[in-house]
C-alpha cells in the first residue's frame, strides 16, 4: 500500500526538525551534540535551501561561515557561472533566467536571504575569485581570494573597514605586508588576532592585528619560516613528509588556544600554538593526487570540540577525527549529484543545533543542509584505514 502525500510530508517535516533517528544499527535519537565517543549520523535535508529570489543562482561555493544567531553567509564566485547558466543577465538576453547573485549572501535557518552585498565599491578593489568568509567575535566579515593578494575586513551591510595586502602584487610568503592567496580565516577573540590561511601561492600561516592590519608573525610546516623554492613530490610520503606546505587552505581555532592547519594538496592537518610552535600532524590518504584531501576544518559543538571535521574535495567525503590525537574515528559522503553526494566538495560549516552545511565548487555549485538524525557509540564504528 503506497503512503498517503499527508504522511510522506508529515515524515519529511519531522526530519527536517531533527526528530527522526537514522536506521543504523547503534542509532539512537541525539540529545545533544556528537562528540568523540558518540558520533554523528546525519541525513541530507532535500528540502533546503529554498530557491533564491529575483532569478539568482550562485556559483562556485568559496566560503560558508554560520554566525552566532545560526545564520549561514555565504561566499560564492558569480565569475564562475556560464552564460548559458546566467542567460538573463547576458546582452542581449539568452534565455528567461537567471542572474548572478551577489558575492556575499545572509540567509536565515529558513533560507530566506537577509542581505546581499559584494563586487567592486568605492576605496577597495573586489576580487576576481572570491575566497573564504568569516564573522568575527565583533560582527566583522572577512573575505579573501584565490587568485588574488588581498584580505578585506567589512561591516556585516558590506562597508569597507580594512584591507591586509596590496592588490595585484605577491613578494613571497616571507614578506610581511604582502599575501599570496588568502584562502581561509579565524580571529582569536582573546587577542583580535587574525589568522590567514595564506596558501594559494604562499606556503603559511600568517598573523596581524585585526583592528589594523599590522603584521604580527608568519610561520610554514612545522613551524619553520617557509620556503618558496622547496620542490614538491607527489605522492605524499608519510615516511618522508614534506618539509613545507603545499595548499595552506583550511585554518581553525578551538577554544583552548589551538590553530588547526589544512595542507590541502599536502593531505594533511597540522597543529600549532598560537605562537606558531608545531604540535601535532595527521596524514588523510596521502596517495590521493589532484587537489589533495585538506580542504576545510570545523569542530563538533560539545563543549570539548572533541570532533574535527575534515572536508575532503578529492575524495567527495567527510573525515572525523578525534581532536586531542587527530585519530580518524569515521567518515561520510561519497562522489556523485544526488542529495547527499558530492562534486567538488570545498566548504564546511555547523550551527547551534548540529545543523551541517556544505558547499561544493566547480561543477557542483550548490549549498547542501544536513540534519543530526542521531549518533552512535565510536565503539561501534570501524575506524576507516588513514
Amino acid at each position: 500500500m503506497r503512503p498517503s502525500v499527508k504522511l510522506v510530508t508529515l515524515a519529511l517535516a519531522l526530519l527536517c526538525a531533527g526528530q527522526v533517528a537514522a536506521q543504523t544499527a547503534g542509532a539512537k535519537p541525539a540529545l545533544g551534540s556528537p562528540t568523540a565517543d558518540q558520533l554523528p549520523i546525519y541525513e541530507v535535508d532535500p528540502t533546503w535551501p529554498p530557491t533564491l529570489p529575483n532569478d539568482w543562482i550562485w556559483g562556485d561555493i568559496r566560503g560558508l561561515f554560520v554566525d552566532d544567531d545560526d545564520h549561514l553567509w555565504v561566499l560564492h564566485m558569480p565569475s564562475s557561472l556560464t552564460p548559458q547558466e546566467i542567460g538573463a543577465a547576458t546582452d542581449p538576453p539568452i534565455a528567461d533566467c537567471c542572474f548572478p547573485a551577489p558575492p556575499v549572501l545572509e540567509l536565515d535557518p529558513a533560507g530566506n536571504v537577509l542581505r546581499t552585498w559584494g563586487g567592486p565599491g568605492e576605496g577597495y578593489t573586489w576580487y576576481d575569485q572570491e575566497h573564504g568568509i568569516y564573522i568575527d567575535h565583533h560582527g566583522f566579515v572577512w573575505t579573501g581570494t584565490s587568485n588574488g593578494f588581498h584580505v578585506m575586513k567589512f561591516t556585516q551591510d558590506g562597508e569597507h573597514v580594512l584591507t591586509i595586502g596590496e592588490p595585484g602584487v605577491n613578494k613571497g610568503s616571507n614578506d610581511p605586508d604582502h599575501l599570496g592567496g588568502p584562502a581561509n580565516f579565524y580571529v582569536e577573540p582573546r587577542t583580535n588576532e587574525i589568522f590567514i590561511a595564506d596558501g594559494y601561492r604562499n606556503r603559511r600561516v600568517v598573523v596581524y592585528d585585526a583592528a589594523t592590519g599590522n603584521y604580527l608573525r608568519h610561520w610554514g610546516a612545522y613551524g619553520n619560516p617557509p620556503d618558496d623554492t622547496y620542490d614538491y613530490e607527489y605522492p605524499v610520503r608519510v615516511d618522508d613528509p614534506p618539509q613545507q606546505f603545499r595548499t595552506v587552505h583550511g585554518i581553525a581555532g578551538s577554544k583552548d588556544g589551538l590553530i588547526y592547519v589544512a595542507d590541502r594538496r599536502g593531505n594533511r592537518i597540522q597543529v600549532f600554538r598560537q605562537n606558531g610552535e608545531y604540535v601535532m600532524e595527521r596524514f588523510v590518504r596521502p596517495e590521493t593526487g589532484g587537489s589533495g584531501t585538506g580542504f576545510t576544518l570545523q569542530f563538533s559543538r560539545d563543549p570539548e570540540q572533541s570532533i574535527l571535521y575534515l572536508m575532503d574535495g578529492t575524495n567527495q567525503r567527510i573525515w572525523l577525527l578525534r581532536r586531542e590525537d587527530l585519530k580518524i574515528l569515521d567518515r561520510f559522503g561519497r562522489p556523485g549529484r544526488q542529495n547527499g553526494q558530492f562534486i567538488r566538495a570545498h566548504m564546511l560549516a555547523i550551527d547551534s543545533r548540529n545543523r551541517l552545511y556544505t558547499g561544493e565548487a566547480g561543477n557542483g555549485r550548490r549549498i547542501q543542509r544536513w540534519i543530526l538524525a542521531g549518533t552512535r557509540p565510536a565503539s561501534s564504528v570501524a575506524p576507516p584505514a588513514p
